[in-house]
């Protein structure tokens, strides 16, 4: 078997130790280590991550880019392909915590207007016995569930400590008081989101967890705005819906034209191996214990009584929305 590099072993160890780098930060590294210009090298990039994820392969991790829906940016990171038992014991986030993260997203991936994101009082009230009857098959026995004590003790305080956790780690985002995904989510959950029939994007074919809706109600397509912006910014490009025809308003700018062009040599990370994704407006998201990426990831957390329920404008949803954004801002 070949070994790697002292360079690819930095790239890879630069992502492990810093968690995921835009494409910018990341090829500037590259670039660095490799002692070339940034000009023309995109094939020797590729050749790089290529020997990388030879070797990752045989640890069933990954080097894999991915792009952040919310602004329009490619990330790289590496992640675990393996979602057993085992790989649960390296977690920092306890079992609620677990559950908690798995409903925090399913209720950003069920939003119908595929807004991406929810409130930090939706969040917050998000009750975790849910969570524990969904991935029990004792419910469908028709016998009484006990549910543990780690769950129903699991207090608002620390779900406002999980939710600045999640945040810290990239695994959510927190903008102007609404939680969405992060980007280890988008790197993580690209199998979970083809599992549990996440509407995908007419363009790109990636879970469309934040995206603009057809105009026809009667219509189920949606797309990202960034694919918007290169399906559109072409000049002769027309305006409509892909699968009904309806007019599509979107009006293209100069800046984003220019951007596009920059974009043009970013890597295509819709192009994986996977079955087509089955288009629905509404769904319901299964809460399996085998494949969030919290129950694969390997570091460091602690862990709680949901009889609570915050109400708007308490100093429960400010203190998770002000000691969150400390966070963001310090990382």
């Amino acid at each position: 078997m070949p070994t790697l590099s002292w360079r690819q072993h930095t790239l890879i160890q630069a992502l492990l130790s810093r968690g995921p780098h835009k494409e910018t930060d990341f090829k500037s590294l590259f670039f660095k280590v490799t002692s070339k210009s940034a000009a023309n090298q995109q094939s020797m990039f590729n050749e790089y991550l290529r020997k990388i994820n030879e070797e990752l392969a045989y640890v069933q991790f990954e080097l894999r880019a991915c792009r952040n829906q919310y602004d329009g940016k490619v990330y790289y990171g590496v992640v675990n392909n393996v979602s057993d038992e085992q790989s649960k014991l390296g977690t920092k986030y306890s079992v609620p915590q677990i559950a908690f993260y798995k409903g925090v997203i399913e209720a950003i991936v069920q939003d119908v207007a595929s807004l991406g994101c929810i409130s930090t009082i939706d969040a917050l009230n998000i009750r975790l016995e849910n969570q524990f009857l969904a991935g029990t098959d004792s419910q469908s026995q028709g016998g009484s569930v006990q549910i543990p004590a780690a769950f129903r003790n699991f207090s608002m305080s620390q779900k406002e400590k999980t939710l600045e956790e999640l945040v810290k780690d990239q695994w959510l985002s927190l903008t102007d008081g609404k939680i969405g995904l992060g980007v280890r989510s988008f790197l993580d959950l690209r199998s979970w989101f083809r599992s549990n029939e996440v509407p995908p994007c007419e363009v790109c074919n990636e879970a469309a967890v934040k995206a603009e809706l057809c105009q026809n109600e009667g219509c189920n397509v949606r797309i990202h705005q960034y694919c918007l912006r290169m399906k559109f910014s072409q000049h002769k490009a027309e305006k409509v819906c892909p699968g009904c025809g309806t007019e599509w308003h979107y009006n293209i700018t100069k800046a984003e034209v220019v951007d596009e062009e920059d974009d043009a040599s970013a890597p295509d990370e819709s192009q994986q191996p996977g079955e087509p994704l089955m288009r629905k407006r509404r769904r319901t998201c299964g809460a399996t214990d085998a494949d969030t990426p919290l129950t694969r990831n390997r570091q460091r957390t602690r862990g709680g009584n949901d009889s609570d329920t915050v109400k708007p404008g308490s100093s429960q949803s400010t203190r998770v929305t002000r000691g969150s954004a400390r966070l963001r801002s310090a990382s």
